[in-house]
């Protein structure tokens, strides 16, 4: 979503160097993954991604991989992304959720999602509180993250949701007013 409340496909804001960066990784796809373009499949434990993007990755499940939370909002924030997908020694980034998610698919995520706020829950509570920046800075992706998946329709995750699967069914994002599908 742009600064100006529009929504705005994020691939188009890739470079064709920016593509070689991505790789499908769709049969190892992430369930921490939000719907979307962008997501990860096996990511390396070295926590970088949130170095390069921390509005868009968090380190969470069992082995604190490298998940897309949030997909990016700006040119900036792919920027970001393409950044962290260069430091991800296992190449496990990928921006071609487009050609994958379905509207059902998107639809069987979101009603599962309590999946989702249930283990990002369970790997915040196994942070120990400290002084450790790396682990402060996984927490607050992982607060942000719930933040994200419970706000509102206007602004949370379900509507950005809604305007993915419009994207998905029409071939483009909505327009202002536009209704939007349920979810």
């Amino acid at each position: 979503m742009e600064s100006d409340g529009t929504v705005w496909d994020p691939v188009s804001a890739l470079s064709d160097a920016d593509r070689g960066v991505f790789f499908d990784r769709w049969d190892d796809l992430g369930y921490l993954n939000v719907p979307g373009p962008f997501y990860t499949g096996m990511t390396d434990n070295c926590w970088t991604g949130r170095l390069h993007a921390p509005h868009n990755v968090i380190y969470g499940g069992e082995y604190f991989a490298e998940y897309v939370f949030r997909q990016p909002r700006d040119a900036a924030e792919v920027a970001s992304l393409v950044l962290a997908a260069e430091a991800d020694p296992f190449q496990g980034y990928a921006s071609n959720g487009d050609d994958r998610w379905t509207p059902d698919a998107v639809r069987t995520w979101w009603h599962a999602r309590h999946g989702v706020v249930e283990s990002v829950s369970a790997t915040l509570k196994a942070l120990a509180p400290g002084d450790r920046h790396d682990d402060r800075d996984a927490a607050e992706g992982l607060r942000e993250y719930l933040g994200y998946l419970q706000t509102g329709l206007q602004t949370g995750l379900e509507a950005d949701l809604k305007a993915y699967v419009f994207r998905l069914e029409t071939g483009r994002y909505p327009l202002p007013g536009e209704r939007l599908p349920s979810l």
